[in-house]
């Protein structure tokens, strides 16, 4: 498996350092992508199957399931020197931040479906599919992802370094490394 140390060894050291210093804004970016293309597939699958008539609750159930796996990610890669709450308080803001999400999420589709009129037989069904996926997946999801960051490290994992890292050495010991003693 290739570590992100090998990967960064080979990228120009100006850009290294700009990407060291966001590494944290660049991991939620990685979950970011990987909930979204959770999202897009789940939406799409319970939309043209189950849900084919309730876009708004293919696109919520979507979302909660990529909600459960943003915050897995979140906690044990992108945020996990961050900390500063007990488990069951963080998941409890975690998951109340990612549900008002939900509805910054949904809101442009709903007004793309119900004030705009964009679904059939007002228009085309190709016209409403690519409505839906401009306001619902790109918009939707772009200002949902702003307000994640933003209120993810102000409440869910307000303090840095408040979880030591751990470095398995070359022996295969797993230490925790200490707060002022980081590596990449």
């Amino acid at each position: 498996m290739i570590s992100a140390g090998t990967v960064l060894r080979r990228v120009p050291a100006p850009l290294r350092g700009l990407l060291f210093r966001h590494r944290e804004l660049l991991k939620f970016g990685v979950v970011g992508g990987i909930c979204f293309v959770v999202t897009i597939v789940l939406n799409y699958a319970l939309k043209l199957t189950v849900l084919n008539d309730k876009p708004l609750t293919a696109q919520g159930i979507a979302i909660l399931v990529a909600t459960i796996v943003s915050y897995l990610l979140s906690r044990e890669w992108s945020f996990r020197t961050r900390g500063g709450r007990e488990r069951r308080y963080e998941a409890a803001l975690f998951f109340l931040i990612s549900g008002i999400a939900v509805g910054i999420n949904v809101l442009p589709l709903a007004v793309s479906r119900y004030l705009l009129h964009l679904q059939v037989p007002q228009v085309t069904l190709l016209t409403q599919e690519v409505a839906d996926f401009g306001s619902g997946i790109i918009v939707g999801t772009l200002l949902a992802m702003v307000f994640r960051w933003w209120a993810f490290k102000k409440w869910v994992f307000p303090e840095e370094n408040a979880r030591p890292r751990n470095l398995t050495s070359t022996s295969g010991v797993t230490q925790p490394i200490e707060r002022g003693n980081r590596a990449a």
